[in-house]
């Protein structure tokens, strides 16, 4: 017997790619269980998929760094400064990445590269391990949202957040519909997709001096004038990141959604301030902010 749940949730995470650095995806997660039905006549209670499925997944990779263990451009070793906290040093063709965060903020795949194949065997794994002995199998579809038009992948942290947000490089796959004087506009959606293209966001209040940074021995004997500087501390814990500087933005304000759709549109006013525009940002999948100016 076979039971499937779609459109399970969603999983908002960051991956090191050694072509496009740190990129920020957004994967939508189906399930489907195979088994002998118990003694509610059920393979299992939806319920219990919902809830108990949903948050191993959310434990595993859901607003993370996942790291590709298997690639030879990253090194993880743990902090020479906090307890509990790791240190991650990767070098891509955009640059290199250097991080402080607890050890929660990270998810280590035993694969050379992250994709769906990979992030789907490591959670078909961890999963099985934690359902019911009638559940024999399990198959996970993992998909990115079907997207008609401009979109983006941005990576970023949220210090104010009390939940997994504060991690300081998580990320997400995002559409913009961007209307000028009430009509979509093609040409503004791409170019701010083109603009946030696999971006890094920080922004400035979070900007740190280099003698300030707490990262590993190595990442700080070879930082280059290419690399920008932020760090905060959030309840988990101390986010320090060295980013390059062609793959960031640095924004004015916190980057949760309200303040980018705002960011947005204050850009294009100042660009174009007789015309009233209309901004929708998304933050993953099916959700975001709207702004009006």
């Amino acid at each position: 017997m076979q039971l499937f749940v779609n459109d399970l949730t969603v999983i908002d995470f960051s991956y090191c790619c050694t072509e496009r650095g740190i990129v920020g995806e957004s994967w939508i997660v189906d399930v489907l269980l195979d088994g002998s039905l118990n003694e509610m006549s059920m393979v299992l209670d939806f319920a219990v998929v919902k809830k108990q499925i949903k948050a191993i997944i959310d434990d595993a990779v859901d607003h993370k760094l996942l790291l590709p263990m298997l690639d030879n451009a990253i090194t993880v070793s743990d902090s020479t400064y906090r307890e509990g906290h790791e240190f991650v040093d990767f070098k891509s063709k955009q640059g290199s990445y250097n991080l402080q965060s607890p050890r929660c903020a990270f998810a280590k795949i035993s694969s050379d590269k992250i994709d769906i194949a990979s992030v789907t065997s490591y959670l078909t794994e961890i999963i099985l391990e934690q359902l019911p002995k009638n559940v024999q199998g399990l198959t996970l579809n993992l998909r990115a949202e079907n997207i008609d038009g401009a979109f983006y992948h941005y990576t970023h942290g949220l210090k104010l957040h009390d939940g997994n947000c504060q991690r300081i490089a998580h990320g997400h796959r995002s559409k913009i519909h961007i209307y000028q004087n009430g009509q979509r506009s093609a040409e503004l959606e791409t170019a701010w997709s083109l603009r946030w293209k696999d971006i890094y966001l920080a922004s400035e209040a979070d900007r740190i001096a280099l003698a300030d940074i707490e990262l590993s021995a190595n990442a700080t004997e070879n930082l280059s004038a290419d690399q920008q500087l932020f760090s905060y501390f959030a309840p988990q814990g101390r986010f320090d990141i060295a980013v390059p500087s062609n793959i960031l933005d640095v924004v004015d304000c916190d980057s949760t959604v309200e303040l980018l759709a705002d960011f947005i549109l204050r850009q294009l006013k100042q660009q174009s301030p007789d015309n009233e525009f209309k901004v929708v940002a998304f933050e993953g999948v099916a959700k975001g902010a709207i702004a009006n100016g």
